[in-house]
């Protein structure tokens, strides 16, 4: 059975790093989940960072997410939240989604709020997208190069070329990811 992640807010909030790892859980490599809350905190910083983006945008890609990537959202539970103690009590809720879930992974950014030795009792264990991503490559190369290519032929307006995606999914922070992709940049 394929690990159960769940995405902080932080990892969907880029939209290339969003569509990868949406494209990477239709592979069956791992479950994404995510929250109500998880896509109200991501879409509320998009809507405040790019006036470009609509609202009406913004709500079609996270129902577009709930609806592709099965069983995703994860309800029930709030009720764990006031038991959690962590350095920034505003994101218990992403942990409570992962025990919930029975997550092993909270993928983020945010590291330092995640530590070790809060997430360690409910088995739970944050990993940067770099990480996470790496981790899915050594496990099955051909089914995230194939996420990365349907990614690029997926960029219509304008197209990308693959060094042009894989430049911009290295300033996503993807340094390792990119650096085992470009090798294959001609099946991309």
């Amino acid at each position: 059975m394929p690990r159960i992640a769940v995405l902080d807010a932080c990892v969907l909030y880029p939209a290339p790093l969003r569509d990868l790892l949406m494209r990477l859980a239709l592979t069956g490599l791992f479950q994404a989940r995510w929250t109500d809350a998880i896509h109200d905190e991501w879409t509320r910083n998009v809507a405040a960072n790019r006036s470009d983006i609509s609202a009406a945008s913004l709500a079609r890609c996270r129902t577009l997410m709930d609806e592709h990537v099965p069983d995703s959202l994860v309800v029930g539970y709030e009720p764990i939240i006031p038991g959690l103690n962590l350095p920034d009590p505003d994101d218990r809720h992403v942990l409570a989604a992962a025990i919930r879930a029975g997550a092993g992974v909270i993928v983020t950014f945010n590291l330092v709020d995640f530590p070790a030795s809060a997430l360690a009792a409910h088995s739970v264990e944050a990993v940067h997208p770099d990480d996470f991503i790496s981790g899915l490559w050594g496990e099955s190369p051909a089914a995230v190069l194939d996420a990365v290519r349907r990614q690029r032929t997926g960029l219509k307006n304008p197209p990308r070329s693959a060094e042009e995606l894989l430049a911009t999914l290295e300033r996503c922070g993807l340094v390792a990811t990119v650096a085992g992709l470009r090798v294959h940049a001609a099946e991309i």
